[in-house]
């Protein structure tokens, strides 16, 4: 990405019709291009009404202009924000005029990196802006939102502090080896650094829902040919997303559906029944069936419900060897005189279940979230990216590191390194520690005007 002072500006509204458009423009030469543009003083924090003039002095638009001076604005900027009404041309000839006198472009999520580079807001708290506006349920807006308003933030600091105390005080001890260390100050010491790695503990749960609910899950449905693939796709989307028909083969090509399991998003993949087949057609089916099993988070195995479990769970080794982890679904417990249930066989988990009645589909959707690692509805969930779990697992990993060093080896020097380590990979969830290269990738990913 391209990290100058310069002026730049862009369309913070969608393009196309709409009930006003916003220009918004962010540097040091924001007011005067307000002041060519609109021949009127902008006015801090106020709103005035204006006419927009293009750089021959005709009129573009009539419509709002709103200033907010540095450093007490979003990105610690000078900025001002040109409120017209919508609509593609009016929008884009309001952009052109104020591009015409020397603004540049912005480039995705240059306004957040400015923000984030005048100290007015951490790196979570960056991200969470994008995953706000990605997010995919209502449970993911909140865990995004928890993480703008800096509570992921907050507990990273939190964390931190206790950290720089700890090494404070080994460092006290590297420095004054004819100290020696009492009972009594080891035993506070681990003290602490239990405290420490529950607080981490309980961070990493929140952070891993949260990013459940970002990412969401990717499940596949597949399965002999007309054990009830289809059927329960329908089930689960609510609706008759596909084909079903007592024919084997019905389903030739892949069949994906967007759901919502309470606030868990989930991506399902109804495949071609699983068979060796002459057909051409239905031949590349079954090879795409296997692709997408490869590539699914979750695979579940429908079969019908007088089949053998064991039976099954042994195939499945042998046919899917390093493929996702497994759930058997065993289908038409409606005709068999059996009741819905969660089971287990050989640590295989097993959903009993009817597709046709919905008998046992709460049973099948719990245990998603449960595979998923959400709990609850993600009540307490964070708006975190896998990166961020990656950084507090690998925290937890040098702290509980640390603490072997100290207290059972004593090896001081060793702990303050692993301590150090802790620190650096917590600095890189909040940007404290971070490449220019991550920079690039993460606000890259932004959309233009924000």
């Amino acid at each position: 990405m391209t990290v100058s002072d310069d002026t730049i500006a862009a369309l913070a509204t969608p393009p196309g019709r709409g009930a006003i458009g916003i220009v918004r423009i962010s540097g040091a030469r924001a007011t005067e291009i307000a002041r060519d543009l609109t021949h009127r003083e902008p006015q801090p924090r106020s709103v005035v009404l204006c006419t927009f003039h293009d750089s021959d002095g005709e009129p573009v638009d009539t419509g709002l202009m709103l200033f907010f001076p540095e450093p007490n604005s979003f990105t610690g900027e000078n900025v001002v924000e040109l409120q017209g009404h919508g609509g593609a041309v009016v929008s884009e000839q309001l952009l052109a005029a104020v591009l015409a006198r020397g603004v540049r472009l912005a480039e995705p999520g240059e306004f957040a990196l400015r923000a984030f580079l005048n100290d007015k807001l951490d790196l979570a708290q960056a991200e969470a802006i994008a995953d706000l506006i990605d997010s995919g349920s209502r449970a993911a807006a909140r865990a995004a939102l928890r993480s703008l308003d800096g509570e992921f933030s907050r507990r990273i600091d939190a964390l931190q502090a206790a950290l720089t105390a700890l090494r404070v005080q080994v460092e006290a001890w590297i420095d004054f080896p004819d100290e020696e260390l009492e009972r009594d100050d080891v035993a506070e010491l681990d003290g602490r650094f239990a405290n420490a790695l529950t607080a981490l503990d309980a961070l990493v749960g929140d952070a891993r829902q949260g990013a459940v609910l970002r990412s969401g899950l990717s499940v596949a449905i597949a399965g002999p040919p007309n054990a009830g693939k289809s059927s329960l796709l329908n089930r689960l989307a609510g609706y008759d997303a596909a084909i079903v028909a007592p024919i084997p083969g019905t389903t030739r090509d892949l069949l994906k559906e967007q759901i919502v399991i309470d606030g868990l998003p989930i991506t399902i993949v109804d495949t071609a029944g699983l068979r060796e087949s002459t057909d051409v057609v239905e031949a590349e089916g079954v090879r795409r069936s296997h692709t997408a099993v490869g590539r699914a988070d979750r695979l579940l195995w429908v079969v019908e419900a007088t089949e053998r479990v064991d039976a099954v769970r042994a195939m499945l080794r042998e046919t899917f060897p390093g493929s996702p982890a497994a759930t058997i679904v065993q289908n038409k417990v409606d005709l068999v005189d059996a009741d819905a249930a969660v089971l287990e066989c050989d640590g295989v988990p097993v959903v009993r279940l009817s597709a046709l009645t919905g008998e046992g589909l709460p049973l099948l959707t719990a245990h998603l979230k449960e595979v998923a690692g959400l709990l609850g509805e993600g009540g307490g969930a964070l708006g975190a990216r896998t990166r961020h779990v990656d950084a507090l697992m690998r925290a937890a990993t040098t702290l509980g590191d640390a603490r072997a060093q100290l207290i059972e080896s004593r090896a001081l020097e060793l702990a303050a390194e692993d301590l150090r380590a802790a620190q650096a990979a917590l600095s890189e969830i909040t940007g404290e520690f971070t490449s220019d290269d991550l920079l690039g990738e993460i606000f890259g990913s932004f959309c233009i005007g924000k």
